[in-house]
């Protein structure tokens, strides 16, 4: 049964392969895409892959070194077993532009396995970490074309704010 878990290392060929399906696909604009653009060559050291598990995990942290205009963020891993399927970010508060576009939770299931409802269940169990965080209630966003993210925020209790340009900004309960 999938879980929400810190990011590991116990996963790295599924989530290889997964970069790898988004590759494919010609990600951009997210997490996912940055980390492929900076990372990806040196994810087959397992040493390599370890210091960056262990980077993604230190993002969490206030003190963290980070470029100004990053706030800190728990990043979860969507794993089944040794089946890395997704990611999902809780951002600890808004700037300007998170305000804006971003929100505090973003997320994103790897191609192969989409459809199969691991979205809405990662947005379900990443929100009780942002209450922990003293998120309440949490903004996310989403394209207005992107169809399973409007049913997977609404699931959730999202309800709309607003359409901002090309993003629609739901605000969902985290208690």
């Amino acid at each position: 049964m999938p879980e929400l878990v810190l990011p590991t290392t116990t996963v790295r060929e599924s989530f290889l392969e997964a970069m790898d399906e988004f590759v494919a696909e010609g990600a951009e604009f997210s997490q996912t895409a940055a980390w492929i653009e900076h990372n990806a060559p040196g994810w087959k050291d397992p040493d390599a892959f370890a210091a960056f598990v262990a980077a993604v995990r230190a993002d969490a942290a206030e003190d963290t070194p980070r470029p100004e205009w990053h706030v800190p963020c728990t990043t979860l891993w969507w794993i089944d077993g040794a089946d890395y399927l997704g990611r999902i970010a809780i951002r600890h508060r808004l700037n300007d532009f998170l305000l804006d576009v971003g929100g505090h939770i973003g997320y994103d299931v790897r191609p192969t396995r989409r459809r199969e409802g691991h979205a809405t269940a990662m947005l379900q169990h990443a929100l009780p970490w942002a209450l922990g965080l003293g998120i309440d209630p949490a903004l996310v966003t989403c394209d207005t074309d992107n169809f399973g993210s409007i049913r997977v925020i609404e699931a959730a209790g999202g309800v709309l704010e607003d359409v901002r340009g090309v993003k629609r900004r739901y605000w969902v309960p985290t208690s």
